[in-house]
């Protein structure tokens, strides 16, 4: 692929997550991507198989920038291992005002719901990026445990994966009820989880 057709492609997956953040993937027609896009109708094939494709290909795009940065804060040396697990948790948390909470700033957690049930190669994509969140989140309590930072417990993979859907739907609850005390309450459930000696 040369690098035109590569920019188009990215200028493509980058267009259509700035609609699909805001009305999901079912909504949005190639239409509409092409034309925000400024790409000529009809071209679409040219870059993709087909919608759904495309929607593996937005899948893939968003978890390989967000692991990017997750693996960025990983590799702090600034931070023990609880001040990266809060730093990891507080990107979560919306930072506008209170009306913006209607629109997702996490694709995966916009279209996880929606998604799962229209396409088994979008659910694996999404199966596979949450699976490597997961993975890095147990990294972090593994250096907050090395550091002291982190109370020892079980094992810290399990760990992780509760932390990681406890957060998921703490963001989706946020998107419902059109408010912040979702995350409030998720900040709560980390830090018993986190260390349970302290309750």
């Amino acid at each position: 692929m040369n690098k035109r057709t590569q920019d188009t492609r990215d200028h493509l997956l980058a267009t259509g997550a700035a609609i699909m953040l805001g009305k999901g993937f079912a909504a949005v027609g190639l239409t509409e991507i092409l034309s925000t896009a400024g790409v000529p109708k009809g071209s679409f094939y040219h870059y993709f198989e087909s919608k759904e494709g495309y929607g593996v290909a937005l899948l893939q795009r968003y978890f390989d920038d967000y692991l990017a940065e997750v693996d960025r804060l990983l590799a702090n040396r600034e931070f023990n291992g609880r001040a990266k697990l809060d730093a990891y948790f507080d990107a979560w948390q919306p930072h506008g005002e209170e009306g913006e909470l209607a629109t997702s700033r996490c694709l995966a957690v916009k279209l996880s719901g929606e998604v799962c049930d229209l396409s088994a190669d979008m659910r694996t994509t999404l199966q596979r990026g949450m699976a490597q969140a997961v993975e890095r989140l147990a990294a972090f309590i593994l250096i907050g445990r090395a550091d002291g930072s982190v109370p020892q417990g079980g094992d810290a993979g399990q760990l992780a994966a509760a932390l990681y859907q406890l957060w998921l739907g703490a963001a989706l609850a946020s998107k419902v009820q059109h408010s912040t005390q979702p995350y409030a309450a998720a900040r709560l459930a980390t830090a018993a989880l986190l260390d349970p000696r302290s309750n």
